[in-house]
């Protein structure tokens, strides 16, 4: 209990200082070291400091720069400390010192170097638990200033300084792309772009640039519904954002509507719908009869938050796609089935998986997706579509996953889809790393 409210500790800093960006950082890598997810351990930061929007906006820059940088910056402390400290937060609170000291490659740093060690000393001085520790923040800051050249040279003899993933990850990628696997690694360290998918039902690729010229957005067409903006920015700042223009959706998930073939009047499942994202996409192409179930209530709300924003409508049903207690028994016309994997294909946005998935998380998430796909199977009427979807990288996710459904069905026939895209393809449109398979349901 003692180290979950010292974790919740708000110090008497300013809200606009950067000791305080670095103490909620340093308590959000904490947690993801034990195993939250990075968005729930801002989310716990954010509503214990009661911070303000600049506030958490400094937390969460310095957090998600963090995980891209972790492997990183714990191996040059590891370097010039004898061992780990004791307080989780302050290992946090001296890699995120370090993320910023040393940036990624063609990246300038964020703040003068004597800011940084300052700041990071005031935030140790304001912790009750690591107050004791401010002249070690110090000397190991002030360490890597004086030889940051030799622990650089020495921390990149290592794996996990140099591509920023446990090795187990590195050893996947490589094994599964040996010409591709260090482009791979290299683009899940980038910042992800920000991309709108047009709502046509609203506006038109053609017309909506207008506005967001008018507003002092530049964008480039990547999709027959997509743009990426050039530079990002708050959602809240995008025209038209509010009244359902646009969604944030990236270009390769934007590619899932389309391959369903949609027809007015179908009945529709979008399988694991949260956040939303694809099921709103669906109900722009078509009128449908959509049902988008999840088994996270709280996920579940956020697709009809999504919808309600887009002016359009779903029944949503909170349960396991795997069971089977919640279908009424009348099949579907198309299922899309993005089932659960180890979302290696997205780790550029969310950085923290690479230090939350474990080797062993494949086989099981790929055990659950096989059932799921077996299950939903028998809810698609005879002549029907079903289209697979996973965000991940791993062959045992996406296409040995697809051959072993083909193979247990003797009635699903595979349809032409984009298989494998690695988030290093695509010709400049700059997506994630997806897989789709497409299947249809022989008639008897």
């Amino acid at each position: 209990m003692k180290q979950q409210f010292q974790l919740d500790y708000r110090p008497a800093l300013s809200g606009d200082s950067l000791a305080l960006a670095l103490l909620g950082a340093a308590a959000a890598v904490a947690r993801v070291r034990a195993g939250t997810a990075l968005p729930q351990a801002l989310a716990t930061v954010f509503k214990a400091y009661d911070a303000a929007p600049q506030t958490r906006g400094a937390i969460r820059d310095l957090a998600y720069r963090s995980m891209r940088g972790l492997g990183r910056a714990e191996t040059l402390l590891g370097q010039m400390t004898s061992k780990a400290p004791d307080a989780p937060m302050l290992a946090g609170l001296l890699c995120c010192a370090l993320v910023l000291l040393d940036p990624p490659e063609g990246e300038s740093a964020p703040y003068e170097a004597f800011t940084v060690v300052d700041q990071a000393v005031n935030a140790a001085a304001s912790h009750p638990d690591f107050a004791h520790a401010k002249a070690m923040v110090n000397a190991v800051l002030r360490r890597f200033l004086r030889e940051r050249e030799q622990l650089v040279a020495g921390a990149l003899q290592q794996p996990l300084a140099q591509w920023n993933y446990p090795q187990w990850w590195i050893d996947a990628t490589r094994a599964a792309y040996p010409r591709d696997w260090e482009a791979i690694l290299a683009a899940g360290n980038t910042h992800p772009p920000l991309t709108l998918r047009v709502n046509t039902r609203k506006t038109s690729v053609e017309d909506y640039p207008g506005r967001l010229a008018d507003a002092g957005f530049e964008a480039d067409v990547v999709g027959p519904t997509a743009l990426r903006l050039k530079q990002a920015t708050n959602v809240a700042q995008i025209p038209g954002f509010h009244e359902g223009l646009v969604s944030v959706q990236d270009a390769g998930a934007q590619l899932a509507a389309p391959l369903l073939d949609l027809r007015e009047g179908m009945r529709v499942l979008d399988a694991c719908a949260a956040p939303g994202g694809k099921s709103g996409h669906i109900l722009e192409s078509a009128d449908v009869e959509l049902t988008s179930v999840d088994a996270d209530p709280q996920r579940l709300a956020r697709v009809g938050d999504n919808l309600g924003r887009l002016g359009l409508q779903a029944t949503l049903v909170a349960a396991e796609a795997q069971a089977a207690g919640w279908w009424d028994g009348r099949q579907y016309d198309r299922i899309l089935a993005d089932v659960p994997c180890t979302a290696s294909g997205i780790v550029r946005r969310h950085p923290d998986i690479r230090w939350l998935r474990r080797k062993t998380d494949t086989r099981q998430l790929t055990t659950l997706s096989a059932q799921i796909l077996d299950n939903l199977w028998q809810m698609l009427l005879p002549d029907g579509k079903l289209l697979f979807v996973t965000c991940s990288l791993w062959p045992q996710e996406s296409e040995a996953q697809a051959a072993a459904f083909a193979a247990r069905h003797e009635d699903a026939i595979r349809l032409d889809a984009p298989g494998q895209l690695l988030p290093t393809s695509g010709a400049g449109l700059d997506h994630d790393g997806l897989f789709y398979a497409l299947f249809h349901k022989r008639v008897a």
